[in-house]
């Protein structure tokens, strides 16, 4: 890609360091986000991810590593490159003072758009996040659901080329999740270009054109979450309940699992088999004629890979 190319491109981030306390926090990252796509960035909890993204706005300073945004040098012209950049933070920090419309025009106020402009785009904010006959009122009566769709109008208030996405979904149950999964769909199809973080995984495969999962900071692995999947894991995966305690105990043995060309985990009560389709079927039906088991045979999907390259122990 020529000179031109790179800086046309929404965000660039090359060899990104930090560390706090003499901990390195994010190590020697690099990606690139194409216009009208969304990049998701994926990891465990302290991977780096809400740090990497407070680098990119400017709202820390590297240690080393270059980033442009749209087309600006971070941290240098990092107020510049904002008023093209829309932010839904990991938390609502909608002002409780205030009307569902007074919030948009106060934070449009912000990036110095005038009264009237604001005024003009509130209907289809308001359209766009559900919440036209929330005009009036007051954050205090919206619901966690609403909270979050206005956080969301809120970030495209200035007509943003590029939203910056921190976990938006968390909290919400499946109807306002999937909501908003057909909002931040609307918003590629208009050419806007996504930088999305979540532990969602179904919410990444569903969205995201391109992955990046990180631990500890660095890069373990990327592509599309199909390439992902083809490249990290077995094609089929069976899931193995223990409904009965103790119907687990000597599964492996008993099942004659061992040698078939199988890879058997086991996590919190419940023992995945990865194989080839194959391979996997005829353990499924014997498994699932064993009293006291429930057994799931499904494709092998994003969860599968990231928990298999960042472990299945809990992070705090």
């Amino acid at each position: 890609m020529n000179a031109s190319a790179l800086s046309a491109l929404p965000l660039r981030v090359d060899c990104l360091r930090k560390s706090y306390a003499g901990s390195v926090v994010v190590d020697d990252l690099s990606f690139a986000l194409e216009p009208g796509v969304c990049f998701g960035l994926l990891g465990p909890n302290g991977a780096g991810k809400t740090t990497t993204l407070k680098l990119c706005l400017g709202l820390a300073k590297p240690d080393a590593g270059v980033i442009v945004l749209a087309g600006e040098p971070i941290p240098v012209r990092a107020q510049a490159a904002r008023a093209r950049v829309g932010v839904v933070p990991q938390f609502d920090n909608l002002d409780p003072d205030f009307t569902v419309a007074e919030n948009l025009i106060v934070f449009g106020r912000y990036f110095g758009l005038a009264g009237a402009a604001i005024e003009a785009r509130i209907p289809w904010l308001l359209e766009f996040s559900g919440l036209a006959r929330k005009r009036d009122a007051r954050i205090s009566t919206l619901s966690g659901g609403m909270k979050r769709r206005l956080t969301l109008a809120r970030a495209l208030v200035n007509d943003p080329d590029i939203v910056f996405l921190d976990e938006p979904t968390t909290g919400l149950d499946p109807q306002a999740r999937r909501l908003i999964w057909e909002r931040l769909k609307q918003l590629k199809h208009k050419g806007k270009t996504l930088l999305l973080t979540t532990h969602f995984m179904e919410e990444a495969e569903r969205l995201c054109d391109t992955l990046m999962i990180v631990d500890q900071g660095r890069k373990i692995s990327g592509g599309s979450p199909r390439a992902l999947i083809e490249r990290h894991i077995e094609p089929q995966v069976v899931e193995v309940c223990d409904e009965t305690p103790g119907s687990l105990a000597g599964l492996m043995a008993d099942s004659g699992l061992a040698g078939h060309g199988l890879r058997v985990e086991e996590s919190g009560g419940t023992v995945f088999l990865h194989g080839a389709s194959g391979v996997v079927q005829p353990f499924a039906a014997r498994l699932a004629a064993i009293p006291g088991l429930r057994t799931v045979h499904r494709a092998a999907n994003l969860e599968d890979v990231f928990i298999r390259l960042t472990g299945r122990e809990l992070r705090d």
